[in-house]
């Protein structure tokens, strides 16, 4: 435990880390892959270079900076970080080479500002706050290994089929090496896949969410091929799996993990609102509550370009046609001709306030939803406008997660990070 001098100290450096975060962060980063370049075979080279997952870092530290006399209320983030890095293959090894590189982050940008007392007292704070991350997440690995069909590490997977779903996302339909039993999971989950790509120094791994009902003899990823575009690089992984992943092909997964599941016990109507991609780990949640609990009345909209992006239009709708518990609605913003001609959605433009309370029959709802994190920002924005429930409003961010705030708020979701 830490003493109270330790504390006070950790708490004044609060607003030093509100306001130089990021740019201790990137340092640390500078350092962690000099020194330790072995650790860009575990880390998302985009995220790096897009600077999400500094921010994601520093908005981590500052939230521990901040609860450092209560860390038992950022046990929720805890959760969701540990739960990343044990699809990730994080070890308790490799906390120490962070905190040294975290500590010499700290000195090198804040200068004579890091006194040696302040530095003692964030190497003690460290010591504390890994000693959480490395029990929750001992207990993770544990149980990821005894449940049944489970296992520790990537476990091969092959290829089954590949199916295209739209102009830029394909399902991959995924069955054990082995013959092996595989574990299930909760609706919403996503498993880590590790590739080895042609022509690259260092292992890629990325996550993606499961896009079918767990009790299959296969998981089901749906991936959105990222093209490049002004500012942004091409998706490496998506594209390779795309281009040249085929049936028959070999996968390394890790097992399913993940805090964005879907509240099974709770009886009330349930609204899923999703954006592009963001539609997988919904359309988990949607066939498993169709599938367990027939009577949970379900609203289901997603939102796209127009129909040619459209993926898994056709699933989603024989869910709804022979479920009399399912509302689905799609709203595009730039539909084509033939899209008009079919009448083929039921909103033209961005989903707006007026327009979900018309075809949501209430507020006293559980809602989901999942997006680009633009699209997510308004979605929250709107269903707080709305004035539901912030308990009742679960969200999941693609990669490092930021804030759908426009300022540092409390919500657990605005401080996790990816690694």
């Amino acid at each position: 435990m830490l003493n109270n001098q330790t504390i006070q100290i950790i708490k004044t450096t609060v607003p030093v880390l509100e306001k130089y975060g990021t740019d201790i962060t990137k340092r640390f980063y500078q350092l962690l892959f000099t020194r330790h370049p072995e650790l860009l075979n575990v880390f998302n080279h985009a995220n790096q270079s897009q600077g999400r997952q500094q921010t994601a870092l520093a908005n981590a530290v500052y939230a521990a900076a901040q609860n450092i006399d209560k860390l038992e209320t950022i046990l929720p983030v805890v959760k969701q970080i540990a739960h990343k890095h044990r699809s990730l293959g994080i070890k308790a090894e490799h906390y120490p080479i962070v905190g040294q590189n975290l500590l010499a982050a700290i000195k090198d940008v804040l200068g004579d500002a890091a006194t040696d007392e302040i530095l003692q007292a964030w190497a003690e704070a460290y010591d504390v706050i890994s000693d959480v991350f490395i029990g929750v997440e001992a207990e993770m690995y544990e149980q990821s290994e005894r449940q049944k069909g489970g296992w520790v590490g990537f476990r091969a997977f092959r290829v089954e089929r590949k199916v295209k779903e739209s102009d830029v996302i394909t399902s991959f339909y995924l069955a054990p090496q082995d013959g092996e039993a595989i574990a299930s999971f909760e609706p919403g989950q996503y498993v880590s896949v590790k590739m080895e790509i042609p022509g690259e120094t260092y292992t890629h791994i990325r996550q993606y969410s499961l896009s079918d009902a767990a009790g299959k003899p296969y998981y089901r990823i749906s991936v959105k091929r990222e093209d490049a575009v002004p500012g942004k690089p091409a998706g490496k992984v998506s594209v390779y799996l795309h281009e040249h992943v085929d049936q028959g092909d070999v996968l390394w997964l890790s097992a399913p993990a993940g805090e964005f599941t879907l509240d099974q016990k709770d009886s009330r109507p349930v609204v899923f609102i999703s954006g592009g991609v963001g539609l997988t780990p919904l359309l988990s949640m949607l066939k498993t509550l169709t599938e367990t609990n027939p009577n949970r009345p379900i609203t289901f909209i997603h939102a796209a370009r127009n129909g040619n992006v459209h993926a898994l239009r056709q699933e989603v709708k024989k869910i709804a046609n022979r479920s009399p518990q399912v509302t689905v609605f799609w709203c595009y913003d730039k539909p084509t001709d033939r899209d008009r001609q079919m009448n083929a959605f039921h909103k033209d433009g961005y989903i707006d306030l007026p327009w979900l309370q018309r075809v949501i029959p209430t507020r006293e709802a559980s809602f989901y939803f999942c997006g680009p994190v633009p699209f997510m920002k308004t979605v929250n924005s709107l269903l707080k406008e709305w004035g539901v429930n912030g308990a009742d409003i679960h969200y999941e961010f693609f990669g490092p997660s930021g804030s759908l705030e426009d300022t540092k708020g409390d919500e657990t979701k605005a401080v996790a990070p990816q690694s």
